[in-house]
């Protein structure tokens, strides 16, 4: 039977381990990705460390996955073996929760993700039901796409779903693997895009990615610099600080909003009296659904935006995902597999 490579966690806590398997055949209403790509996200360390629940190890992480459909089992529409696809955050859903029936999948109360609830990407090949499938432009190196099926589509969804309009000022918090994303799809959204971030190191960089302010919130008044600019329609909150975030609201302008997709444990602290007096909001987006993905890929391709990135071979994957985890990488890791 032919084998493939798969690098696993035996266990909650556990090393990366390097190991053989066969080659999986895809069941019915699934599909058999052969992978090209498949980005390290700092999501991932849920699987490496044990926090989600449920999940049964050994497992194969990886969410950020794009490759070529190598087998597709039966009952499947619409996709053929050939095609270029990715799958992301959004592995499948159930179809019968109060979510699904309402048509908002990406809150499925049985949602599967990819490298924790199935096998995902750190590997040659991976099965994925048909509806996590997104299609990605030729315009696209495998590599580059990858994290935009999980850092993409976290800031392009929850920017062009906030009510923003061409024009308004949108502040993107923080530059990192998603900050500068989320700078790039503003400016390019037709935004006038302010990039906030510690240091004036990052100016240059944020301002070639298509800022057209940058605040430095190490030696500026964050809110303050946003209201001299007429106050922000959006914040985009891609950091991690519950305290930078508080720091930054009462810089939105009237109806504006705070859209979190740093994820933190700790608590946001906001006066009552700030969201009601200019009807400003504080919310929280998850990622999106594969057809968000395919939206995310097509505007990237059409906008020409591009992640940073650097690769590593699948063997490398302990290497990979510690460079991530340690903030060494800059800014996306993603694994390549040669095939």
């Amino acid at each position: 039977m032919p084998r493939m490579r798969a690098v696993q966690v035996k266990g909650a806590n556990g090393p990366f381990e390097l190991v053989e398997r066969n080659i999986p055949e895809p069941p019915p209403r699934h599909v058999r990705i052969r992978v090209q790509a498949c980005g390290v996200c700092h999501s991932d360390s849920f699987t490496k460390i044990g926090a989600f629940p449920g999940i049964q190890y050994p497992r194969v992480p990886g969410h950020e996955v794009v490759g070529i459909l190598d087998a597709v089992g039966t009952d499947v529409p619409d996709w053929q073996a050939g095609q270029r696809v990715g799958v992301g955050w959004h592995g499948g859903h159930c179809g019968h929760c109060r979510s699904c029936r309402r048509g908002d999948f990406i809150t499925c109360a049985n949602g599967q993700i990819p490298g924790i609830t199935y096998d995902g990407g750190y590997a040659d090949y991976m099965i994925a039901p048909f509806e996590a499938l997104a299609s990605v432009p030729d315009e696209l190196e495998a590599t580059e796409a990858a994290p935009l099926l999980c850092a993409g589509i976290t800031t392009f969804n929850a920017l062009r779903n906030s009510g923003l309009k061409a024009g308004d000022l949108v502040a993107v918090q923080g530059i990192g693997g998603l900050g500068h994303l989320g700078v790039q799809f503003a400016a390019k959204m037709g935004c006038r895009t302010v990039a906030i971030a510690r240091g004036t190191d990052k100016e240059p960089l944020a301002r070639k990615l298509g800022a057209h302010h940058y605040i430095d919130s190490n030696t500026q008044d964050v809110a303050g610099g946003l209201n001299k600019l007429g106050g922000a329609r959006v914040i985009l909150a891609t950091v991690t600080s519950p305290k930078a975030m508080s720091a930054a609201i009462s810089g939105l302008a009237v109806d504006g909003k705070l859209i979190v997709v740093g994820a933190s444990s700790e608590p946001i602290e906001v006066s009552p009296l700030s969201l009601i007096s200019d009807r400003r909001s504080v919310q929280g987006w998850p990622s999106g659904t594969s057809i968000d993905s395919e939206d995310t890929l097509a505007f990237s391709a059409l906008a020409n935006i591009r992640p940073m990135i650097e690769t590593m071979l699948l063997e490398r994957a302990p290497e990979a995902y510690e460079r991530m985890m340690s903030g060494a990488a800059r800014f996306r890791m993603v694994l390549t597999t040669g095939l």
